[in-house]
Order: C-alpha cells, then structure tokens, then sequence
C-alpha cells in the first residue's frame, strides 16, 4: 500500500519554478530550432516556396471520399460520355541553333557516285562545336619617313601610337577585359586563370597580372565616381550590406571583416557597392550625408539614427519579414501558414501587376484596393498574436518582428514605384559570396575597393542586360581620350555596345 505525501509551497516559491520552467522551455524550443536552422544551412533546401494545403483552397483525396460516405439520400445517376482516343506522342523537335552563331559548312560528298546523277537535294544536320580562345599578339607597326622641307630641315614623320588601357603596358583592352570579367563574373581568381593561360603556352607572373588589375582600376576609377555621384542624386535607393574578408597587416595569419555596403537605385537601376572597414553607421553616414528621400532596408540598426535621418523615411523589406514565418513552421506550424498564406496574398498582386506591366500610377491603385485589406488584416492578426506567444519562441520573435518594423512594412502601398522588399538588391550582392567562395579574400583594403568598383559596374549590367565583357573592352578602349565632363557617357545602360 503507497501512501502520497502532499508538499505545500509558498505562492511566490510556486511563481518562481513556473517562470525557471517557462525559461527553460524557450531556451530548448530556442536551441532545437538553432539545430534545424543548421540541418538546414548544411543539408536542406534554401528555396522559402510555401505551398498552401488547406481545405479550403485544395481539396484532400480522402477528404472528397470521406465525404461521399457521409452523405445520406444520394442519388444514383448513370452518366454516359464519348471519350476521344489521345493520339501518339510525336518525338519532340529539336529547337533550331541560334541564327546569329557563325557557321562553317562541311560538304560530305558520297562515294562512288555514277555518272550522270543529278543532285535533287541535300541533308543539312547542324551541331554545336566549340574553340577554345586563343591569345594573339597585336603587332602595331608604324612605318617612318623622312622628309626634306625648303629650308633644308630634315623630319622624321610617323603616326601616334594608338591609347592603352595601361601606358607603356602590353597587355590590350580584350585581354585585360577577359581577366578582370573572368574574376568577377566567372568567379575564377588569378592563380586559376594563370593555369589556364599556361595550357595555352603563355606564363604570366602573379606580379604582372595583380598589375594589370591595378592598372585597369585606376583607369575607370573617375567613372566609379561618376556613377556614385548619379545614384545619389535619386530620392529612392535600396540599401544592404554583405561581409567579405580582407588580408591585412594588422592580423598575419587571419582575415579582417569587412563590408561592402550596396545601394541600388530601382527606378534608374543604377547600383553601387561602397567598401567599408567595418559593418558601422559611419559607412551610410558618410555615402548618405546629402541623401534626400526614401531609403528601403532590411532590420539592421546601422541604417537608424543616420546623420543625415531628418531627411530619410525608410521603408522595410517585407522578404526578410516572410522569412522570420518561414524559419517558425517547425515551431508553430498552423500561425506560420497562417502568416505564410497573408503573405502569398501581397505577392500575388505584385505578380499581377508584373505580368500586366503596369505603371506606377496603376500599381498604386492596385495595391490601395487589392494589398491594404490584407495589410490591415494581418496588422490585427500580429497584435491579437503577439500576446498568445511566448516571446523569445520562434514564432514570437518573428511575430515581434514584424510588428516593429510594421510602418515601414507597408509603406510601399504608398506609391508605385516602391518594391515589396529588397530582393533586387540581394540579387545584386549574390556575386559577392559565389566569389568568396573562390577567391576567399581581398588581398588588401585598396584590394576591397577596387573589388567594390568592378561589382557595382557589372551588376548595373546584369541589371541592364548588357553583356559586361564587350561593355568593359569598349570602355577600356575609350576611356583614356574620354572627356572628362561626358564619361556618363560610358556607364552601362547608356553606352552602346
């Protein structure tokens, strides 16, 4: 026979172990979804595509079953349909090979043909083939003449030497424009190309190519300014900020943490990358000091209490709020879909006005009456929510999340040219982590910059499809006769190449 013994605690002893227990829930709810999220980074999808499967708006298979058994007094009703036989799959066509690729003809002539025979045709099969890029050299000759004038003077006359892109250099526009591409497009660092320009029986030094590259950076450094210089004049920038490592004196053996902090103009498209020693307020500070008008960001505080903040309304990135919801499905399944399916709503008209390629007057209209319901529905949601949640959960920091940053969230219904979130310039900053990937590290802070430079150009012309090798090759080309006062001229999107 058990007997029980009751304990009788005080109410503050019994208020005290409910609050530890609470803590100590969190802190495991905190720590499992620290172990999803790295199951996640290392072995799962990065891909945040929600589906939605309730029944309201997709019907389960055995929920219709269920149904039909269910249902009392049905009746019984025979229905006949003529049903069409589908007809064999053809073979798929073979698309044709683009029009604008050079072609070179091969006449295969058969053997034996009798004499006598007439052609009544041919057979024309057309397969892709591919030359590996050849390097050659550029002989420049300039013949030299002498003349006598009547005061019996001897000259000697001979033609001016075509611009370099790097005086007293020889390396050409092509070359140079091949490397610099093939490091920030192609993410192959210089070690990787000097392999393969070894196969190709050319030895170049790592000293000579880190010289070209300098070389090339000086020489379209005023055309950085000159971009910089125009995308501030805008009154509505995206901004965001990436981390890449920096070689320095200051730490043999390790790397520096910098930034590139990028600002992109959507209306202009205009994007620059400003390198940074470190992830502080000072590099917007000083980028942003003249800034008048609309800056959209993500949460980060580096962007509150700018110098130059009496100026500046920020707008918010409704994707980085989607992500919070996102990340909380293991968490709080059925308030995430909740939140997840809100969310689909305001891209859904964004993909609409999209598709219809409406204008900023159109897409206002359309956000006030099909995304502001929906707004005002989930800032009601959030607030009734916000106190059901355990605040350091997952779900409650996305929950506070958003709610922190609300009026900055739905400031895009405002005008038509704001965008939902910051996308666009995330997909500008993506280059920068492929090639940290490869190349690691910036050998030096000057090294950062120029590295800043190249991204803000080739990223305006990824933007502005425009192919960025023959963009640079013709820069190159141009810019050292280049007035100083047009070199607008040059930047991608204006520049005819």
């Amino acid at each position: 026979m058990t007997t029980q013994e009751s304990i009788t605690i005080s109410l503050e002893e019994y208020n005290r172990l409910t609050k530890g227990y609470e803590e100590y829930k969190s802190k495991v709810e905190w720590l499992n979804h620290q172990l999803s999220e790295l199951k996640r980074m290392i072995f799962g999808s990065k891909r945040e595509r929600f589906i939605s499967n309730t029944p309201e708006e997709q019907l389960s298979l055995f929920d219709i079953e269920k149904a039909e058994e269910t249902t009392e007094d049905t009746k019984q009703e025979t229905i006949t349909y003529t049903r069409s036989k589908t007809k064999e799959k053809k073979q798929p066509l073979r698309a044709a090979l683009p029009s604008h690729l050079p072609r070179k003809e091969e006449i295969i002539e058969p053997d034996n043909i009798p004499e006598g025979a007439k052609k009544i045709g041919e057979a024309v099969t057309e397969i892709l083939e591919y030359t590996p890029s050849k390097i050659y050299v550029r002989k420049i000759i300039r013949p030299k003449y002498i003349t006598e004038s009547n005061d019996e003077q001897t000259k000697i006359k001979i033609a001016s030497l075509p611009s370099l892109p790097i005086p007293k250099g020889n390396a050409g526009a092509g070359l140079l424009s091949y490397i610099i591409i093939s490091k920030f497009v192609d993410h192959l660092p210089f070690y990787r190309q000097r392999q393969i320009f070894r196969r190709q029986g050319l030895d170049i030094s790592e000293s000579t190519i880190n010289g070209w590259f300098r070389g090339t950076a000086n020489l379209i450094m005023p055309l950085y300014d000159v971009s910089r210089e125009r995308i501030l004049k805008t009154d509505y920038l995206m901004a965001d900020e990436t981390p890449i490592p920096v070689l320095t004196k200051d730490k043999p053996g390790s790397t520096h943490k910098g930034y590139h902090w990028v600002y992109y103009d959507p209306v202009r498209r205009l994007v620059l990358f400003d390198y940074r020693k470190s992830r502080g307020r000072e590099g917007p500070d000083e980028i942003l000091k003249e800034f008048k008008g609309y800056l959209q960001v993500d949460g980060y505080s580096g962007y509150n209490n700018l110098s130059n903040g009496n100026h500046i309304t920020l707008l918010a990135c409704m994707a980085h709020a989607r992500r919070k919801f996102d990340k909380a499905l293991d968490n709080d399944k059925s308030r995430a879909e909740h939140a997840l399916k809100l969310f689909q709503k305001l891209y859904e008209v964004e993909r609409i006005a999209r598709d219809e390629e409406l204008d900023y007057e159109q897409i206002k209209q359309l956000r006030q009456e099909k995304s502001l319901p929906v707004l005002q529905d989930m800032e009601q949601w959030l607030n009734e929510e916000q106190t059901h949640v355990v605040p350091k959960s997952v779900i409650g920091q996305a929950i506070s999340y958003t709610i922190n940053l609300w009026p900055r969230l739905r400031r895009y219904v405002e005008q038509g040219r704001f965008s939902i979130d910051n996308n666009p310039i995330e997909n500008s900053i993506r280059p920068v982590a492929l090639g940290r990937k490869n190349y690691l590290f910036a050998g030096s802070h000057k090294g950062a910059e120029n590295a800043a430079m190249f991204y803000s150009f080739f990223a305006t012309c990824k933007i502005n499809n425009v192919e960025p090798y023959a963009w640079l090759k013709k820069v190159l080309e141009l810019i050292p006769d280049y007035p100083a006062n047009r070199l607008h001229e040059l930047l991608p999107g204006i520049l005819e190449v």
